[in-house]
């Protein structure tokens, strides 16, 4: 039996080339009509996503999108008027500044404490690292 690795051992994960050329992942398909509805628009209820856009789980666009480094801020509206109903808790949708990257995505990511391994994040600097 060989040991191969699945998938692209020589190639690293994506967000190491958002670190070398400092621009936006190419978006596809219904997050990047997500994406253009919020830079057109600024703001958009999540009902819209789902009732004039087709977009069955617009959370999980906007999960993706978050993934990729997008500044997407949601806030949560307690009554909302759509299409003449009440409706309750719905999401509102809005580019924050900067749109990309989101604060802290190009940053190293800090173990927590007690789940790290000191070869492969930077330390929290709460626990002793030097195995003495």
């Amino acid at each position: 039996m060989t040991n191969k690795k699945k998938g692209r051992p020589n190639e690293g994960s994506p967000k190491d080339n958002f670190s070398r050329d400092h621009r936006p992942p190419a978006v596809t398909g219904q997050c990047a009509e997500v994406l253009e509805l919020l830079r057109t628009e600024g703001a958009v209820l999540s009902f819209r996503l789902t009732a004039e856009l087709a977009i069955p789980e617009a959370a999980a666009r906007i999960h993706d999108l978050r993934g990729m480094g997008f500044n997407i801020v949601t806030v949560i509206l307690p009554e909302v008027e759509f299409r003449g109903r009440i409706r309750r808790n719905v999401a509102l949708y809005s580019l924050g500044v900067p749109s990309w990257p989101a604060p802290g995505f190009m940053e190293e990511p800090i173990a927590p404490a007690g789940e790290h391994g000191c070869d492969d994040l930077p330390c929290a600097g709460d626990v002793d690292c030097t195995g003495a």
